[in-house]
């Protein structure tokens, strides 16, 4: 039987330390959920719009405006479903939508002003504290910080798109 996950022997003190950055990972993992769930629910939105809102974030920070269909294959939603949750979004004021100014066919989401003047303001003393944490460590280690959590964030990117082409339909179970 293979020793793996949470289950790994702890002999060695790399075994031990494997094991605890694991633990944090999963501890973070559900903290992070937490808080962004306290967000989601005093502003009035479900799981998939703070994904949603999260995704398109992330593409302005990198700076490619996310597109709906993009959107749609990251949250694997349909075409209608995600039209219904950027309508949803649009009208509550955490997004907007703007025509390419290139190719005007194309349509690009944005966080829109109050969005952004909500999450700023909820999510500023998190990031205060993380800045704090951040300090404390030097260049180096941050580098090297970086490269782990790439590699990791990486790895379960792959894991979600295999679980994702795998997954069977739905079954209710019987009552």
């Amino acid at each position: 039987m293979a020793a793996h996950g949470m289950y790994r022997r702890r002999d060695t003190r790399r075994e031990v330390l494997i094991a605890e950055i694991m633990a944090e990972l999963r501890r973070y993992g559900v903290d992070a959920q937490h808080v962004g769930h306290a967000f989601a629910s005093r502003h009035g939105l479900n799981a998939t719009d703070l994904q949603a809102l999260i995704a398109v974030m992330d593409a302005e920070l990198l700076g490619d405006p996310i597109t709906p269909g993009r959107l749609g294959e990251h949250l694997g939603l349909s075409s209608g479903s995600v039209t219904a949750l950027i309508d949803r979004l649009e009208r509550a004021g955490h997004l907007r939508r703007d025509r390419d100014t290139t190719d005007r066919r194309k349509v690009l989401l944005h966080y829109a002003q109050q969005g952004a003047e909500l999450a700023i303001s909820f999510f500023r003393p998190l990031g205060e504290r993380t800045d704090r944490v951040m300090a404390d460590f030097r260049d180096d280690e941050l580098e090297v910080v970086y490269r782990f959590i790439t590699a990791m964030g990486a790895s379960m990117r792959e894991h979600r798109d295999e679980v994702r082409a795998t997954r069977e339909p739905h079954r209710r179970r019987a009552e």
